[in-house]
């Protein structure tokens, strides 16, 4: 599913129409995207939990020659299941 299914079965499910649709969904990723930017956690409960995690700098190594690189440290988005979700999938 991509961003434009996901918009059509918005509206689909509760009866907006696409461009509404299309709105709210920019509006959640938005806000989603700037709490984690801000450090928060975004928590929804029956859903899972996005979080920031602080990856370390690294070394690594170029897998054409093998030479290596140093990985900068860096900010990464972590998504955990909740358990509503997990059980929705696995039924």
């Amino acid at each position: 599913m991509n961003k434009n299914d996901l918009v059509a079965a918005v509206a689909l499910n509760t009866g907006l129409s696409k461009a509404d649709a299309a709105k709210a969904v920019d509006g959640v990723f938005s806000t989603v995207s700037g709490a984690l930017q801000q450090g928060e956690d975004v928590r929804l409960v029956g859903f899972g939990t996005f979080s920031v995690v602080n990856r370390k700098a690294s070394m690594g190594r170029n897998p054409r020659t093998g030479e290596p690189i140093h990985i900068p440290a860096s900010r990464q988005p972590k998504f955990k299941a909740g358990k509503g979700l997990k059980q929705s999938v696995n039924s």
